[in-house]
């Protein structure tokens, strides 16, 4: 692992684990400092400081144009959810946008039955990936990265995840949306969100669903993570809802089942990637687990690792030529 992302997890400290259901949280703080200055996806589409367009009148499913009016970086986050355009679209990567720029940033649809205008522009839908999806989502992204030098994700397993997340769920929805689940489970989600709320100075999260590590975000701000927090608490907590069990305690205390997923997390192979923004964009699998990490400057802006079985790592489709080409 690149020394500086080891040294970044040396300074993970974990606090008292919050619990609710069948999910427990980890809050993460870290003493790390952060030297670079940036402001959320969110921040910046409210201040208007942010646009977020297709990237032509026709569009393009795995593309979109961002144009960063700001005089410093706007931090995407990977799994983040933009809605409106031709059709709701979910961020492949974490990007640090550079500042006054215009970017095209690579993304994944996330409803499947519209490609028509609902908006010029897009907005945050306050969502983001089910915490199951986006790792699939970032093993297929990592998978690309390996051999295409591209952030694609496998458009057709993410389609059929949001399709088998629906059913189990009991949601329809006409354009086969991601957004809508959320919406129609929103009194589930809400109750995990009141059982965890953000501590002072935290920095991310580590989270157990039916205490197992299902995995963990770290962000280097915590003004950032603050505003980020909400969307990773309904990430995690939809997976959670999705696998329902009794919360009995099994194997090893919940502590050292986090300490133990931490020290796989650093034993994984690495490769690393030119970002769409600022920094590197390092990739991670092994240890039946999928990571990534956005590096600028020396500092960790985000890092995130999920646990993974056999099945996520093989793909759902036969080949990558296949999938090179997306249609609505």
């Amino acid at each position: 692992m690149h020394r500086t992302i080891n040294r970044c997890v040396a300074t993970i400290h974990f606090e008292d684990l919050q619990e609710f259901e069948n999910m427990g949280v980890f809050p993460i703080l870290s003493s790390e400092s952060s030297s670079t200055d940036y402001i959320t996806m969110n921040t910046a589409l409210n201040e208007d400081m942010l646009t977020v367009t297709e990237i032509s009148e026709g569009g393009s499913v795995p593309e979109l144009k961002v144009i960063n009016k700001s005089e410093v970086p706007v931090f995407l986050l990977s799994g983040e959810e933009l809605s409106g355009a031709k059709q709701n679209r979910i961020i492949n990567a974490s990007i640090l946008l550079r500042e006054k720029s215009e970017t095209i940033i690579p993304v994944s649809c996330t409803e499947q039955g519209r490609w028509s205008y609902t908006s010029d522009a897009f907005y945050d839908s306050g969502i983001m990936m089910s915490r199951d999806i986006r790792s699939r989502k970032d093993e297929a992204v990592r998978r690309s990265l390996h051999r295409m030098n591209r952030f694609a994700s496998d458009q057709s397993e993410i389609w059929n995840d949001i399709s088998n997340m629906s059913a189990k769920e009991g949601v329809h929805s006409p354009t086969g949306s991601m957004k809508d689940v959320f919406t129609q489970k929103m009194k589930d989600l809400n109750s995990y969100m009141e059982a965890y709320p953000s501590v002072p100075n935290q920095k991310g999260m580590l989270v157990l669903i039916n205490n197992r590590v299902a995995g963990f975000d770290l962000i280097s701000r915590e003004s950032a993570y603050a505003e980020l927090h909400p969307k990773l608490i309904k990430s995690y907590a939809m997976d959670a809802l999705l696998q329902r069990q009794n919360n009995s305690a099994n194997g090893n205390p919940a502590f050292d089942k986090a300490v133990s997923f931490l020290e796989r997390a650093q034993k994984c192979n690495e490769k690393d990637y030119d970002s769409v923004g600022y920094g590197r964009d390092y990739r991670y699998n092994g240890n039946a687990m999928t990571g990534s990490a956005l590096l600028h400057k020396d500092e960790v802006i985000h890092m995130s690792f999920f646990s993974i079985d056999e099945s996520d790592k093989a793909g759902s489709m036969s080949s990558f030529s296949r999938r090179r080409q997306y249609r609505p």
